[in-house]
């Protein structure tokens, strides 16, 4: 029994010593702007990619998707990398603007997601979507809103309960999204299944919309207590890799 007390107490001393460390501070800082900046890199090579092949479309939902996510992911490695400089910001509430903002674009990122496959579904079972993208936007209006709000709050009465206030919400848009794949992603996925599978095209596209739908959900439901965004980001940009077909071929409709 003291053997283990004394190896959780040294355990205990390791960890303070190395989270009150600067060093190890700027090594782990430094570590994340990396893992960001290559999740932003491929992001941006596969939108050129996306461009050189069918730069007949404009910007496209897909296109648009790649370039949020190299947008988010930019950003993301940039405050990492100032880390240092970004605490010395002020006033404070810009601090929380330059954390928070990302996280922000990241939520419509994935909810533009969503609405591809939404879209998608509903097309398919000759459903209307012109609801679709106005409620894409009125809920991010709100969203953002309501983050300005709490920001203005902040800078007015930086105290303990609105802090607060603005992590629940973080994770309250964090299990509306998750809620999103798992609704729409599901629906999605079952649909496709309904389908023969044998060609290996469609195979492989069910199996994509299964693995983004697990990824997503799982992801932004931890997102709720912990902030989660290279996860899904890197594998997301792994698994939608493959592109859109040469000009030409009549199968592919962009829905914008």
């Amino acid at each position: 029994m003291s053997a283990s007390s004394s190896a959780a107490a040294a355990l205990d001393a390791w960890w303070d010593d190395v989270n009150n460390s600067p060093v190890w501070q700027d090594r782990t800082f430094h570590a994340l702007a990396a893992l960001y900046g290559v999740v932003a890199v491929v992001a941006l090579v596969q939108l050129i990619r996306i461009e050189c092949r069918v730069p007949e479309f404009g910007w496209t939902t897909q296109k648009v998707f790649h370039f949020l996510n190299f947008i988010v992911n930019s950003v993301r490695s940039t405050v990492f990398v100032l880390r240092r400089n970004v605490q010395l910001v002020h006033p404070e509430i810009f601090q929380h603007v330059l954390i928070d903002l990302p996280g922000l674009a990241f939520f419509t990122t994935y909810a533009l997601l969503v609405l591809f496959w939404a879209e998608i579904y509903y097309q398919a079972r000759a459903m209307s979507t012109d609801g679709l993208r106005p409620a894409f936007y009125t809920i991010n209006g709100v969203i953002y809103t309501i983050q300005i709000v709490l920001w203005l709050l902040t800078w007015w009465k930086p105290v303990q309960a609105v802090i607060i206030l603005s992590k629940m919400f973080f994770a309250a848009t964090s299990l509306f999204a998750a809620f999103g794949f798992l609704l729409y992603g599901g629906r999605l996925f079952l649909m496709l299944q309904r389908f023969p599978v044998e060609s290996k095209g469609r195979r492989k596209k069910l199996n994509e919309v299964g693995y983004v739908t697990t990824i997503c959900f799982g992801c932004f439901l931890i997102r709720c207590v912990m902030l989660v965004e290279i996860v899904p980001s890197s594998l997301v940009l792994f698994i939608l890799r493959k592109l859109p077909p040469k000009r030409g071929i009549a199968q592919y409709h962009p829905i914008h």
